[in-house]
């Protein structure tokens, strides 16, 4: 009975069966189309001038596209130039003599761009095709690109739209719009592999490119996991992601992008810290210039924050015994006499820590001040609407990790023991590892998302453990030293050992194993993964266990560019395989039109010659078999009851 209820459900959608035929048709049609091109990316940190290149550039595909269009026809400089013009048309036209661009440069210019629009669009139904048209426009750009300009009428049909463009003064907004349908069409899908924010201020831009994407997915990275938990009521999450925009500058940057109430805290912060040099802020990108007393309130308020979180992350500490970090209880191991903390049995001289700060009968408990700061703060914070935006779009997209097109993404790892053995995780009792160990995480943050309100409860608490947790598949690392690395002069204690997943991912069994425990079976299917930066300058190669991994990780931010030697991987996936491009540093715009070409990426094939995929061998293929079975189905039930 049900299944009649649905089909008659699925009837009223089909006014007759030569309805149902013209469906099926269009969708056995897609099935046989090439596959769409994927993009992957990973470790933005809040990098938005580079990540907008890659995306302007659809990471070197515009090129590769010309190259294969043009080819034989143009220069190499005719070929970058024509590549930059659809990356920037907004800069090209401006920058372009105003003697040169007459009708018959605006003509050839737009001839150029719907011939190469209709080479990028071969993947595309119509359909589909219409849609990334932009409104105005879209009647007009359709009429070109479907004309035969072979018939005589229909060239000078198609001259005469041109004429009327430019004779109204559209042409340079047109050809615009043909540049950003083209961006889009190299691209189908984009694929966001974790770690949006921190490091940067640009993660606004980030973001809202991610929101106005036309098809994207993202699987959460711990720093992603640091903003979504302080909007789910963690304190100590806000906490923390407000220590990192001190540490890296940018601090003032979100008091004015999301309305945060910083006030009580810079007040505190002046009144009750004193300047300390190890708390001056990073400069990561260039042009940032501080005022003297911007920076010295800085660095007092990055102490401040520094101390609330140690103070927060003892609470929970304490509270959660099964989170097993004892280990990270510091505040009550320090002597202030002696001026010295017990780490691991071992006694270490603390260096400027400001002691005034700790009650030494209750060192985890925050003053009142304190405590009404960080109620503030996360009052501000979570009445953020940009913010309440962006972490909606981060819940509805996002994931712990995704399994498409038969490849697996994941941001960090998944514990492993030294024997390559799955480690679990207690939750309440249940012990789990693996996929289950992802999935009920999942189910955790996402439980935490309905009780905003509540601070102190399990889900909540979770949510720092995945930023910091000895088995958090977030992090992958048995401590985080913060405290170490600020206070303490010996380099030993700053060291953070790694899950031996990054050891052991090196070798195929080990990345077939995990493979398999997300059914995953075929001998060609891949683990994209991001967290750590690939370190080229030492040799380390992105491409692991014989093909069955890529760390797409190579510092896209530029704190991590030292000692990377580049400036981030992106991998593309079209119908014939995968290809890793390596980018470098992206310094301005105006740089590349001095050079007249792209210098920032290098492809590497890693496939080899695949077959040709079809989409109907894709994700999004399983999902039109459905939709064809159901329609076959309802055929059946209607010939049945005539």
């Amino acid at each position: 009975m049900n299944e009649i209820k649905f089909l008659d459900l699925l009837r009223e959608k089909f006014e007759s069966s030569d309805a149902i035929y013209t469906e099926l048709i269009n969708l056995e049609a897609i099935q046989n189309l090439p596959k769409g091109t994927e993009l992957y990316l990973s470790d933005v940190h809040g990098a938005d001038k580079a990540f907008d290149h890659i995306l302007r550039t659809g990471a070197g595909n515009v090129r590769e596209k010309i190259e294969n269009y043009f080819g034989d026809s143009w220069t190499a400089e005719q070929m970058n130039l024509f590549s930059l013009f659809i990356s920037y048309p907004g800069y090209a036209l401006e920058h372009t003599e105003s003697t040169v661009k007459d009708r018959e440069w605006y003509m050839q210019k737009i001839r150029d761009l719907i011939n190469f629009m209709q080479f990028c669009a071969v993947k595309y139904t119509r359909s589909k095709l219409r849609k990334a048209l932009p409104g105005a426009y879209a009647y007009i750009i359709e009429e070109l690109l479907y004309t035969d300009l072979s018939q005589k009428e229909k060239d000078l049909y198609y001259k005469n739209i041109l004429y009327r463009l430019i004779s109204l003064k559209q042409s340079e907004e047109f050809i615009i719009e043909l540049c950003k349908v083209i961006q889009r069409l190299v691209i189908d899908h984009l694929h966001l592999v974790g770690d949006i924010f921190d490091r940067e201020s640009g993660e606004e831009a980030v973001m809202d490119k991610l929101i106005h994407h036309h098809s994207v997915d993202v699987q959460w990275g711990n720093h992603d996991l640091l903003w979504m938990g302080a909007m789910f009521g963690s304190q100590v999450n806000l906490i923390t992601l407000l220590r990192i925009a001190a540490r890296y500058g940018y601090l003032f940057e979100l008091e004015k992008s999301y309305g945060l109430n910083l006030r009580p805290l810079f007040l505190f912060a002046e009144e009750r810290y004193r300047t300390n040099t190890k708390f001056k802020p990073i400069v990561v990108e260039p042009d940032t210039i501080f005022q003297e007393e911007s920076e010295e309130l800085l660095t007092k308020v990055h102490q401040a924050l520094a101390i609330i979180q140690f103070k927060l992350e003892g609470q929970i500490i304490k509270r959660r015994p099964e989170f097993q970090m004892n280990d990270r209880l510091l505040l009550d191991k320090i002597n202030q006499e002696n001026n010295t903390v017990q780490i691991d049995g071992h006694t270490f001289k603390l260096k400027d820590f400001p002691y005034r700060h700790i009650d030494e009968s209750s060192p985890y408990s925050l003053c009142s001040e304190e405590a009404y700061i960080v109620q503030t703060l996360l009052d501000s914070y979570q009445h953020s609407e940009k913010l309440i935006r962006f972490i909606d779009f981060l819940l509805k997209k996002g994931s712990m990790y995704l399994i498409y097109n038969g490849h697996l993404l994941y941001h960090g790892c998944i514990p492993l023991n030294e024997k390559g053995e799955l480690m679990s995780f207690d939750f309440e009792g249940e012990s789990l590892s693996g996929r289950k160990m992802l999935d009920k995480f999942e189910e955790y943050i996402r439980k935490a998302s309905t009780s905003k309100d509540i601070t102190d409860d399990y889900a909540t608490d979770l949510l720092w453990y995945s930023w910091t947790g000895k088995k958090s598949p977030l992090f992958g690392r048995n401590r985080m030293t913060t405290f170490e690395r600020y206070y303490i002069e010996e380099k030993e204690t700053h060291q953070e050992i790694r899950n031996p997943y990054f050891n052991l991912r090196d070798h195929e069994k080990v990345m077939t194993r995990i493979l398999n425990e997300f059914e995953l079976t075929d001998s060609n299917a891949k683990v994209i993964n991001g967290h750590t930066p690939v370190q080229v300058k030492k040799g380390e190669d992105p491409v692991k266990a014989n093909g069955r991994l890529i760390v797409i990780d190579g510092g896209m931010n530029a704190a991590y560019q030292k000692s990377t030697g580049i400036a981030g991987y992106s991998l593309i996936n079209n119908s014939f395989g995968f290809q890793i491009v390596t980018h470098q540093s992206f310094e301005s715009v105006e740089s590349l039109f001095a050079i007249k070409r792209d210098e920032t990426s290098l492809k590497q094939i890693i496939d080899g010659k695949l077959d040709r995929k079809l989409i109907k061998h894709t994700t999004i293929g399983e999902s039109l078999q459905e939709q064809i079975n159901d329609l076959q189905a309802l055929l059946l039930h209607l010939s049945r009851n005539k």
